[in-house]
């Protein structure tokens, strides 16, 4: 599936389509021991622009994917899925078809992070910045999404640039620095990391390494000067929500399958 996902992403590049690989599989390709981040994947997730639309859902229909229409409708034109019965067998998780789901624009689930300037960064995948800012942006972060998190810092290194192979934590502090509620959040997933480590299996240089960049980077987040919207809405703090629903919304966004 890995393979199929940057497979899709050259095709979509040789159509001068813009498609990224998020979740899982694009922290896998960035992961230098495989044995840590192995895991099943029951789909591929995906980034595109919504300009580009109409010829996603031809490029996709040319690979054997149809549209599921009410995905793009479900969620405003902010996701689009695509489906086809799975030809994978045995070698994957039990599931009836193979789906693609395709954020545009936007990365929409806990938080929402603009997306339209991002995709031209890294070959295969978003930014690592940004890969990284969507798990430790979610409200309700389990084990996989913190171990997936530890990846990244782990093999990859933190600077101030916005270049393949670097998680660039000033454009992390940036975005948290106009967003309280993704700033609550991201402050509060780092720290879950920190007590974390110690279970992950890393040997000592490993997890020293982690600590090491989730420290810098929980600094960068903390230095970083506010806005007045910010501090406003600290003020507020979680005495209203903060984040959305995501439970709710995946039952909008994430329609089953057409038979």
């Amino acid at each position: 599936m890995a393979a199929e996902g940057k497979a899709l992403v050259d095709a979509a590049r040789a159509r001068d389509l813009k498609l990224r690989l998020v979740g899982g599989l694009a922290v896998r390709d960035h992961c230098e021991v495989l044995e840590f981040c192995s895991r099943d994947h029951s789909d591929l997730d995906m980034v595109s622009l919504s300009s580009s639309v109409v010829r996603l859902v031809t490029f996709f229909a040319d690979h054997g994917f149809a549209e599921d229409e009410r995905a793009r409708q479900a969620s405003a034109g902010t996701q689009a899925r695509f489906w086809r019965p799975c030809i994978h067998g045995a070698a994957s998780p039990i599931h009836e078809s193979d789906h693609v789901d395709v954020f545009l624009d936007c990365f929409v689930m806990d938080h929402r992070i603009d997306l339209r300037s991002r995709l031209d960064v890294e070959r295969y995948t978003l930014p690592l910045a940004d890969l990284l800012l969507t798990k430790l942006q979610i409200y309700e972060c389990d084990v996989r999404d913190l171990r997936d998190a530890a990846t990244i810092l782990k093999d990859r290194r933190l600077g101030g640039e916005d270049v393949a192979g670097v998680i660039d934590a000033g454009y992390i502090a940036r975005l948290c620095a106009r967003d309280w509620g993704l700033c609550h959040d991201v402050l509060r997933n780092l720290s879950a990391l920190g007590e974390l480590i110690p279970a992950l299996g890393l040997g000592p240089e490993d997890a020293a390494r982690v600590e090491a960049a989730r420290g810098e980077l929980e600094t960068a987040v903390l230095a970083t000067p506010k806005t007045r919207r910010w501090r406003w809405r600290a003020k507020v703090g979680t005495r209203r929500a903060w984040h959305n629903e995501v439970e709710e919304r995946d039952q909008a966004y994430r329609p089953a399958p057409r038979p």
